[in-house]
């Protein structure tokens, strides 16, 4: 029998098994193994790196912790999926309306409103289903093949075998398959880019760290599904699975709430509101006509008539077409639009949190500054391209004057291993993208690099390692040279003296290099120093020997990832428009705040300069207090992808639309909790792009603002289409009720009413969504989160227009009467007056402020092409025969034309008026406050 103790070690309460070790562990418990040293991990897991497990321990692991892969949470079935589809308010209405037109033996209709509510159920069921992939696309980022030591031998598996304690080996090109405590590394590089937003590969060390260093700092570790881009390392498996940190972002990504968006919510409301008014007048209709001593069947056909006439069955076709045209329109301008709600919620974000690498900057390292022979330069131009100046104050220098500056140059383009190639137009590094900033700094100044390397050749060269943190090159030539390029301290411990401008050399002053790079580094430039040596005649190989002292300093080279000047302008627009822009990066806190500075966000400052939070001190900040910090500051650094959904779902808690960019597996959780989520097209991971709701192809936060500006056109239109479509209903509703009360015929019939409702809602109402972009759409604030569709000025407009659609179409229909005309002739004189009407009020519905003479009479011609084909089809209705037999219509004169027209008319003139008056009220309110 295996016999269990409790033990103490390092403050925590480890079971271990004395015969095989295999509950070294407890199952679920964290440990801090980034803080432990190496011989402390295998200590507590029962292994050393020579012998690796037993069979018989990986047995036992395997079944204490389950194999090295991600579970899937249980999922609602499909069938559940589609059938909470139709569990929406506005749902029940199309339903009921279907229902309605069966009953009225209606069928045509009551197939094309079925057929709407069917399929805006597929369209919300494939959406949802392709957002549920995320977690798959994160369980296939797992390796497939892992090289370990088990029973002193080297074997290979399959990376799903691993177990803790496994011994693993890792080189460039691999993958960790698991999260890994390092216990030896060469050279070990690492692109965690996916993982934590670190914009450059990570430089691994086995030795321990500090317990509270957030995900990116831990340079002890390698975790699951990062890539190793230089060296090799050999590392003890510490998580596998779900307790890896990528298995914690799939249950993160599981966990988060998929949120109403506004248009939903609003929509909801709405559709709650109006599915009781509804409901509360058939009731009335029905109870007035049993009181008047009406049959039932009759006062039942009375209070159908007066649902169908007060449900808006071109609401829902109008959104699904409406949002369609604004995917469509955002494709252009590089955005797809993953699910069809998203393109409203941009309209109403007040808040984006944006990821700075590649996103508000251009992801090329850049040359900005350099320091040489007593002089600071800055260099103009961006990116990789080729193409720019290099300035001595405002003027371009002369380098022919500053030999230190023209050897500082050389020794950033010899001692290199990259290069900068074009290729259709785009200019690209091969190697590291640090050095490549050197390659295009040199070819800045015009300096001719074939004739140099052809007068240099390189012939020997030590290569960069952490260990000594240089590269060295020996050049022939004339005479020797060495070029050497590294750290400023690897630098300053080999030099004594410093090259000036005129080419002599003076005793280098350690301290005011030093006060230099402190300086660039507050900027957030990572800076690199270079340095050369004359070699003696003869050299032909180099050794660490020959860069041990006696180098002379040339130089510092300032570079940073410099943002985007498009990104720059597009954050202006968004801070005119009230949207706050906010910066989560892995990224370190000075470069993170010395581009948001230069980008123009603002927020908490300090001494003047942007308050940067990291990830270490969110670590201390509890839910309630996070709330307040999230809304004062915008620079948040090295953060962990846990912390960027806390930040998140703060900002949510005071009410913000958020929405958050990102490319990385981290950046999933957030993404998906996010009221929309904006992923990288072009780095972005396949995790982050089903987590979210929208894809940049571009990768540039200008196309953000520009999909923000389209959002809000596309609920501008929405909210006319609304306000355009129910007065309408309205008018009907009333008419029915007003003739119920009064006790007369009704004017128009069930099935009149939804040819009305049906055929003005095509081929008027959707011609809204044509509207062009309201001027000073980005000047205006977000809409409140509160604020419903419909506002008072609004409403009070909706009550007007209803009421003289209903006092027209009445006072028409009892005038017809009275005129000896028949009462399908009476009738059908009402069902025109009601499109002719909302004909006229549409082109007043152009603009939910602006009155209609300063719209533009063409600047959306299909709203003349709807009204000119609603009145073809209006024409067939009243004197096609077919038409006059399935809707009970009649033919009509000049004259009741002429009245007809007149109403309508008159309803604009009106309608004009009350605008011309708010408009004014509004224009004068501007002026004072401005």
């Amino acid at each position: 029998m295996n016999t269990l103790q409790e033990k103490p070690y390092t403050g925590m309460r480890v079971r271990e098994e004395k015969t095989t070790g295999s509950k070294a562990l407890q199952p679920g418990k964290q440990y801090p193994w980034h803080s432990m040293t190496p011989g402390e991990v295998m200590k507590l897991l029962h292994v050393t790196p020579e012998a690796g497990l037993t069979d018989e321990a990986v047995a036992k692991r395997r079944e204490l912790y389950g194999r090295n892969i991600m579970t899937k949470t249980k999922q609602q079935s499909a069938f559940v999926r589609f059938m909470l589809q139709f569990h929406q308010p506005l749902i029940y209405i199309l339903l009921a309306a279907t229902v309605v037109t069966i009953l009225l033996e209606e069928y045509t209709d009551a197939i094309v409103i079925f057929a709407v509510v069917f399929v805006n159920a597929i369209i919300g069921y494939v959406q949802e289903s392709k957002a549920l992939e995320a977690i798959d696309a994160l369980a296939k980022s797992m390796t497939a093949r892992a090289q370990v030591i088990r029973n002193g031998q080297k074997q290979d598996i399959n990376a799903q075998e691993l177990v803790p304690g496994d011994i693993v080996f890792v080189q460039s090109g691999d993958k960790f398959p698991a999260d890994v405590r390092m216990v030896h590394e060469r050279d070990l590089k690492v692109d965690e880019s996916a993982l934590t937003g670190e914009s450059v590969a990570v430089e691994k060390n086995a030795a321990p760290v500090a317990p509270d260093d957030v995900l990116g700092d831990r340079l002890s570790m390698g975790f699951s599904s990062t890539m190793v881009t230089y060296g090799h390392g050999r590392g003890v498996v510490v998580a596998t699975g779900d307790n890896t940190e990528v298995g914690k972002i799939q249950q993160s990504i599981s966990r988060a709430q998929d949120l109403e968006t506004p248009l939903t919510r609003k929509i909801k409301e709405f559709s709650h509101l109006l599915l009781w008014v509804i409901l509360g007048l058939s009731a009335v209709v029905f109870a007035v006509g049993l009181l008047r001593g009406e049959g039932i069947g009759e006062t039942f056909m009375m209070a159908v008539a007066l649902a169908v006439g007060s449900i808006p069955e071109g609401l829902p076709v109008a959104v699904t077409i409406m949002l369609a045209l604004g995917v469509s329109k955002m494709a252009a301008r590089r955005d797809i639009i993953r699910k069809l709600v998203a393109v409203e919620t941009l309209g109403s974000t007040n808040v984006i949190c944006s990821d700075k690498t590649g996103t508000l900057t251009e992801n090329q390292m850049t040359v900005q500054q350099i320091v040489a022979g007593g002089k600071t330069y800055t260099l103009t131009g961006l990116g990789y391209r080729p193409e720019g100046e290099i300035l001595d104050g405002e003027s371009q220098a002369d380098l022919t004057s500053n030999h230190a500056l023209k050897q500082c140059l050389k020794a950033g383009m010899l001692c290199n291993d990259s290069n900068v190639k074009e290729k259709e137009g785009l200019w690209t590094i091969e190697g590291d993208p640090t050095e490549g900033a050197m390659v295009v700094a040199f070819r800045k100044a015009d300096f001719d690099v074939r004739e140099l390397e052809h007068k240099q050749p390189r012939q020997d060269t030590i290569p960069f390692e952490s260990e000594y943190q240089y590269m060295a090159t020996l050049h022939g030539g004339n005479r020797p040279v060495i070029y050497f390029k590294g750290s400023v301290e690897a630098v300053l411990e080999r030099c004594n003296m410093a090259m000036q401008a005129n080419g002599e050399l003076s005793q280098l002053d350690k301290e005011e290099i030093n006060r230099q790079v402190e300086e660039m580094a507050s900027e957030g430039l990572r800076v690199l120093a270079c340095a050369m040596a004359e070699a003696p005649e003869g050299t032909k190989d180099i050794t660490h020997e020959h860069t041990k002292s006696g180098l002379i300093f040339l130089g510092l080279q300032g570079m940073i990832d410099p943002p985007r000047q498009e990104a720059i302008e597009a954050v202006k627009l968004c801070q005119k428009a009230g949207i706050d822009v906010k910066m989560i990066t892995g990224d370190h806190a000075i470069t993170a705040a010395a581009i948001a500075t230069q980008i123009g966000l603002k927020g908490r400052q300090e001494n003047g300069k942007l308050v940067a939070i990291t990830g270490r001190e969110l670590q201390q900040i509890g839910d309630r207090e996070l709330e307040e910090v999230a809304e004062q500051t915008s620079v948040f650094a090295r953060v962990s992808p846990d912390q960027k959904l806390r930040l998140v779902k703060a900002l949510q808690a005071r009410n913000r639309v958020v929405a958050m960019t990102g490319d990385g597996v981290n950046d999933g959780p957030a993404l998906k909790q996010a009221n929309i989520g904006i992923a990288m097209g072009i780095t972005g991971t396949e995790v982050a792009k089903e987590a979210s709701d929208m894809v940049l192809t571009d990768d540039n936060f200008s196309s953000i603002e520009g999909a923000v500006e389209e959002g809000r056109s596309v609920f501008d239109n929405l909210t006319k289409f609304i306000v355009w479509t129910l007065p309408t209903n309205l008018g009907e509703g009333l008419i029915i009720l007003v003739a119920v009360i009064l006790g007369t015929q009704l004017p128009v019939q069930p099935v009149q009413i939804l040819w009305i409702n049906m055929s003005t809602a095509v081929l008027l109402g959707l011609t809204l969504a044509f509207e062009p972009k309201e001027p000073g759409i980005m000047d205006r604030p977000p809409r409140p989160t509160g604020e419903p569709i419909l506002t008072r000025d609004l409403i009070m407009r909706t009550l007007l227009v209803g009421s003289l659609i209903m006092m027209a179409g009445f006072s028409l229909y009892l005038y017809e009467i009275k005129q000896g005309a028949s009462t399908a002739e009476a009738k059908t004189v009402a069902t025109t007056v009601i499109v002719v009407m909302e004909a006229f009020y549409l082109l007043s519905c152009r603009s939910l402020v602006r009155p209609i003479l300063q719209i533009g009479f063409f600047t959306n011609p299909w709203v003349y092409y709807g009204i000119a084909a609603m009145f073809f089809f209006q024409a067939l209705f009243i004197y096609l025969p077919l038409l006059n037999t399935m809707f009970h219509s009649s033919p009509l004169d000049a004259m009741q034309l002429l009245r007809i027209f007149g109403a309508g008319v008159m309803l604009l003139l009106i309608v004009s008026t009350e605008k011309t008056i708010r408009f004014r009220i509004l224009t004068r309110k501007a002026g004072t406050s401005a």
